[in-house]
């Protein structure tokens, strides 16, 4: 009999700790393990510094506008661009290759010069090879410095969050070219 008690008693044990960890039903949403509840992971901050050009003339257009606002729209308001821009080691246009701006852009504002950014930088280099990290927000273009948030990332940025500094190195006001210093700080596991 203390032997068929033992078992039941492993048994209903048994049945307690793995009907936690797997879902007994179809559909379930969520669920958290007590395992991974417990596993606290230590996060890395990791600086970058690149500069994104912004290529609007020429032959081989990295931003090309896709929504051209009516005539009556103040200061462009509503012109959305698609990108595609390099981002380098340099502000030179023939330093070193480092990754890819990819994503959109528009005029947000009616009041001053405020775009609205929502961009993969893409990575290319070393380490962080296949991996990206992702904004969206604000860029009030004519401030000096403008700071925009990181919101997440993918590869070695995965769950990053964080902020990209901009600072305008050069302008074309005939062109629309510009190149943009940008020095990013994001936290990630």
């Amino acid at each position: 009999m203390t032997s068929d008690l033992l078992t039941l008693s492993v048994s209903t044990l048994y049945l307690i700790l793995f009907s936690t960890s797997f879902p007994t039903s179809f559909g379930v949403f969520s669920q958290q393990s007590p395992i991974t509840m417990y596993t606290k992971r230590m996060e890395k901050m990791t600086h970058l510094h690149f500069y994104f050009h912004d290529i609007l003339d020429g032959k081989n257009p990295t931003a090309v506008r896709i929504i051209t606002p009516p005539n009556r729209s103040v200061g462009g308001f509503g012109a959305t661009y698609m990108i595609d821009d390099p981002l380098t080691e340099g502000p030179e246009p023939g330093s070193k290759l480092v990754g890819r701006a990819q994503g959109i852009y528009a005029l947000a504002s009616q009041h001053d010069i405020g775009l609205l950014m929502v961009i993969n930088l893409s990575f290319l280099e070393g380490i962080y090879n296949g991996s990206a990290l992702s904004i969206l927000g604000r860029n009030p273009v004519l401030d000096t410095v403008r700071e925009m948030p990181i919101v997440g990332g993918s590869g070695v940025f995965r769950f990053a969050r964080g902020y990209a500094l901009a600072k305008t190195v050069s302008f074309g006001p005939k062109s629309g070219d510009a190149v943009v210093e940008y020095n990013v700080s994001v936290l990630h596991f």
